[in-house]
């Protein structure tokens, strides 16, 4: 896969088929769009095209008092777009400026005498341009303008219901990662640099690895201890992570992340984790003393092996 992040790094081919969209956490949905595109683009012998926006639209454009939650940082979208075949994924830097153009402006420049296109796929609610006034309607018409035809996705349900990058970050931060999973069709996951932390934990034996997210607005799940698999130099490993403000052991101002792995004692300070959430054990509760805890996060452990084993 080509990664280009302007529009001049791409060849002009007419015979390309083309999909716009942000694309944040690379869900199911956007899985059959994207598998929609390299398929028709290999029925015409053609390439499949991929375009997204950097940073994400809502942290240009939206408003101000509004939180920001992303399932993808964009090197996480990379790489799991790159798992889908895609020829070229464009990125393109998206600023205040760039979301004023209309939806004319921007398929005439960065499709019709940017990439070439010969198809558009797009999903059952796109809306494209300056305040997303662009409607497949339009598109329609400007495809037959310009000579290409127009492919509007289905809605992808799940259980019924449809499955939405708004829906997975509902999900994620009700503590549902069963649900993300099921919508993304992975686990949820998220990267981090392991942090010095007061090292409390280990006084009860269970050391934990405290993790400095990466992505300033990457989406942290509901409070909670999870179970997790967790990847460190490339070796898979299972443990339990607590998001909270650890209120038996602090004054609960602070939230933080931190992971136990389970048969592990090494010094991992400044190493990169992956951590997927596999399943939530609990929420997160204060204890009337550290015997309390500790009996606690036993429990939490033989429950976590249990869960383990029946994955295995």
């Amino acid at each position: 896969m080509q990664v280009a992040r302007s529009i001049e790094e791409v060849s002009k081919d007419a015979n390309s088929v083309v999909t716009v969209g942000t694309f944040d956490g690379v869900h199911l949905a956007h899985q059959e769009i994207i598998r929609e595109v390299v398929h028709r683009a290999q029925m015409k012998e053609g390439r499949s095209v991929v375009v997204t926006f950097d940073p994400h639209p809502k942290e240009v454009v939206g408003r101000f008092a509004d939180p920001i939650h992303l399932l993808t940082t964009m090197d996480e979208r990379i790489e799991l777009l790159r798992g889908l075949q895609i020829d070229i994924l464009l990125i393109l830097h998206f600023t205040y400026e760039f979301s004023r153009q209309s939806a004319r402006a921007f398929y005439e420049r960065y499709l019709v005498h940017g990439t070439g296109v010969s198809e558009v796929v797009v999903g059952y609610d796109h809306m494209f341009g300056r305040d997303r006034q662009g409607t497949i309607e339009e598109l329609v018409r400007m495809g037959k303008e310009f000579d290409f035809s127009v492919f509007a996705f289905h809605q992808y349900t799940v259980n019924g219901e449809v499955v939405s990058s708004t829906q997975v970050r509902r999900a994620l931060l009700a503590g549902d990662v069963d649900k993300a999973r099921a919508f993304l069709g992975r686990p949820y996951s998220l990267r981090g640099t392991v942090i010095v932390g007061d090292r409390r934990g280990k006084t009860i034996g269970f050391p934990t690895a405290n993790l400095n997210p990466q992505g300033a607005n990457k989406l942290i799940p509901a409070r909670g201890v999870y179970l997790v698999g967790v990847t460190l130099e490339g070796e898979h490993r299972y443990g339990m992570m607590n998001i909270g403000v650890r209120p038996t052991l602090t004054d609960g101002m602070r939230q933080t992340m931190e992971v136990h792995l389970f048969d592990f004692d090494q010094d991992i300070y400044g190493k990169e984790l992956t951590v997927r959430f596999l399943k939530r054990l609990r929420d997160e509760r204060k204890f009337a003393s550290l015997e309390e805890l500790a009996a606690q996060l036993d429990a939490d452990k033989a429950h976590s092996l249990k869960l383990i084993a029946e994955l295995s």
